[in-house]
This record gives C-alpha cells, structure tokens and sequence, in this order.
C-alpha cells in the first residue's frame, strides 16, 4: 500500500476544477435570481410579450413569511394583474418618454411615479405603526426652541393659502416629523403634506409649501384611517414630488 492519500493525483488541480465547477453554478442561480421580477420582457413599442429565454429567466418560486402574523408573499409573483398608468409615448422610437394624459400629479409619471406597495402601515420592532399623529404618541412632545406650525396657515407655491395645519405626523422609530396633516379644501380624510416639502416661517406664522399650487391641495391623496399604509404613503409622496415638474407648465420648460 502507498503511504500518500493521492498517489498520481495533481490535488491543485482538482481544487482549480473545483472552484471553476462553485463559480459556474454561481453565477447561473445569480443569473435566475435576478430574473424573478420584471421578467418577460415587453417590447417598448409593441407591447409584445418576450420569450422567457430558457432557464436562465426562470427563477425558481420561494415563499417568504411576513412578520406579526401578516401572511406570506410568494415570488415570482406571476399572476399578479399590473395597474394600468395614464400616460403615452411621445413619439414612435425605442425609448420615447412618456407623457402623462390626464392629471401629471396622479397619472403615476416621472417624478409623480409611485408603486402598489402592502395596505398596511409600516411598523416598527415591536409591530406598531411607526407613523402616527403626534396626539397618539404622548410620549414625544415638540422641542421649545422648534416651531410648532399646528394652527398656522400654510401656502403653495404661488404664494396663495391652502388651509391651515392641524396636526403633526410624527415617526417613532426616528423620533421626527413627517407629514403635516392640513384641514382647508373640502373631502373627506386628512391630507398629509410631506415635512421635507414644506419651510416654517416662525417669523410671520405661517407654512410654505413649494411642491404644488394652493388649488393642487384639493386633489391630493387623502388618508382614511388614522395610521397611514405603505400603500399611502406612495400616492402623498408621488403627488407632491410630481409637483415640482408638473405644477406649473413654467416648471417643465427647459432652464436654457
């Protein structure tokens, strides 16, 4: 009996075989797990669904479990019915912008872009919604040298009065303000006005909003409950992030 292990065998060289065999089957599960959403493809132009290409586009399906009891979500999600925008090509070549057909703040174009995301609030670690009013967290008050802008009017981007602050949104896990709650154009429901689109004049009292126009405010997405979804949360912040191209025809001419 020879006393080596591997008589006649280059063991370097089946460690080589063997790190070129790992990156292979690395890179195709890489390959197919890129693939699991957006996948087939579409043609721009026609509409014309693209072959999956082979196993290379096909991802196998995992379920995942969702925390706090809140079910489980399959992916790839085929099967799941897209939402149609109101929009339209500009012209007739690949990769033609489109251009919004109705209202450019809710058509979900550009800037005004927003995505279905779960009915359900954001949470924090112990499963509470981590945006609510600061009324319902009374255990976080206003600093003494910060504005209080709850009862100051607040105005659009023309200069023009859009209601008045009623309340803040405040997130608990970072422990700072989010929307504003404004109470002044007729519905149903508050409307939430992101913090970061608005400045405090503490000086003159009053709230300055340079997203949208002080009429805009009638149509913007309004909350039902008093916690606010992830899937509400996408429709405020499309809204008013779309305004600073679409709420003005000044504002999507070119700067030169």
């Amino acid at each position: 009996m020879h006393p080596t292990l591997t008589p006649g065998i280059d063991v370097a060289l089946l460690v080589f075989y063997a790190f070129v065999l790992f990156f292979i089957c690395l890179v195709f599960y890489l390959r197919r797990e890129d693939r699991r959403e957006g996948y087939p493809l579409e043609h721009e132009l026609t509409g014309r669904v693209e072959s999956e290409g082979g196993p290379f586009h096909t991802a196998v399906a995992k379920t995942f479990k969702l925390s706090f009891g809140r079910g489980t979500v399959t992916t790839p999600t085929k099967g799941r019915e897209p939402f149609q925008i109101a929009a339209r090509q500009t012209d007739r070549f690949t990769g033609a912008p489109y251009a919004p057909t109705g209202n450019p703040l809710i058509d979900g174009v550009g800037p005004a872009a927003y995505a279905n995301r779960a009915k359900h609030p954001d949470i924090d670690m112990e499963g509470h919604p981590r945006i609510v009013p600061l009324g319902a967290a009374l255990d976080i008050t206003i600093a003494r040298r910060d504005p209080d802008p709850r009862g100051m009017p607040i105005f659009g981007c023309d200069g023009r009065p859009a209601g008045t602050v009623t309340e803040l949104w405040i997130d608990r896990a970072d422990r700072l303000v989010r929307y504003l709650a404004v109470d002044g154009a007729a519905g149903t429901g508050a409307i939430l006005v992101p913090m970061m689109m608005v400045t405090i004049d503490r000086r003159r009292g009053r709230v300055a909003c340079d997203a949208i126009t002080a009429a805009q405010f009638a149509d913007a997405p309004r909350i039902a409950t008093d916690t606010i979804t992830l899937y509400e949360e996408e429709r405020v912040l499309g809204y008013f992030g779309g305004g600073y191209l679409y709420a003005t025809p000044a504002r999507q001419e070119p700067f030169l």
